[in-house]
């Protein structure tokens, strides 16, 4: 889905006011994101992410009903528009500064202990978008590496459905990240949704360790996150599980970028050759 596409399933949709040339994209991945006015329309890329989507809004409602601070959904169903999920949800006021570590922390702190909803959360399937992401890749990847982090895939979730936690399980985020953090005039609020999670907590706390040994967060932005969390998970025995299960999906994502995009395809060959080489040192670059 190019955001041609998604602009078109946006006008179908008719959620927005306003012409829909002049919604602003915010963002293109796994969903398009659009903004104009009050509003957030967030387009999914196929059919398959409804239920997802779907989940995102009773999440969302969870989360407002036990004061946690987070993006509020303006409009309770998801609609399926020729083929695309869509959500609208309201907008936030502009950030007073850039998300930071610490920031991210202290929301995990909050949402880690937040008594589950009334609804059943799924476990966190860190690994079940990797077979779809690899499908979309296509002709674009060498079939080897397709096969390589299959045989990956299977043997890090064998292992990770094996761990010990150090922390009791719970609620979770499922996808940690500064970037899912916004500071606006009140303070830090929690967006993107859609892998809210009842599993390991430590799955939150190894995004940001992986941050720090992959992507060159500096040492003391991690040592920020730690303290402000309390607990540095890289203590943890698991915690190499889950960095590795992280790192294929991880891989995978990037993959399904690759058709007609060399930078994609770039990226993805040179995270799944360092995996190959065994070599944890090779950095990574956000796509």
């Amino acid at each position: 889905m190019d955001e041609a596409r998604a602009r078109d399933v946006l006008d179908a949709a008719g959620v927005l006011p306003g012409a829909v040339r002049e919604a602003r994209l915010l963002a293109l991945g796994e969903n398009a994101v659009f903004a104009a006015g009050d509003l957030v329309v967030k387009v999914g890329r196929d059919a398959e992410l409804l239920g997802r989507a779907r989940h995102e809004l009773d999440v969302a409602q969870w989360l407002a009903d036990a004061g946690v601070p987070a993006v509020r959904a303006a409009e309770t169903q998801a609609l399926l528009v020729d083929g695309h999920p869509v959500t609208v949800w309201h907008r936030l006021p502009d950030a007073v500064r850039p998300a930071e570590p610490r920031d991210l922390a202290e929301l995990l702190r909050i949402v880690h202990a937040t008594p589950l909803p009334p609804f059943a959360l799924p476990a966190r399937d860190l690994l079940g978008g990797v077979e779809r992401w690899l499908r979309l890749a296509g002709d674009a990847i060498d079939p080897a590496d397709a096969a390589y982090l299959r045989e990956r895939r299977d043997g890090f979730a064998a292992r990770a459905a094996a761990l010990t936690p150090h922390l009791p399980p719970g609620p979770i985020h499922g996808d940690a990240l500064p970037r899912n953090v916004h500071i606006g005039p009140d303070g830090p609020v929690l967006v993107d949704l859609e892998t809210v999670s009842a599993d390991l907590r430590e799955h939150d706390l190894v995004v940001m360790a992986l941050s720090h040994d992959r992507y060159g967060m500096p040492d003391e932005a991690y040592a920020s996150f730690t303290e402000a969390y309390g607990w540095d998970v890289c203590g943890w025995e698991g915690c190499g599980v889950l960095r590795g299960a992280r790192e294929t999906a991880s891989c995978a994502w990037v993959a399904q970028h690759a058709p007609g995009n060399p930078k994609a395809l770039a990226e993805f060959e040179r995270r799944v050759r360092s995996l190959r080489d065994g070599d944890e040192t090779v950095r990574w670059y956000p796509f």
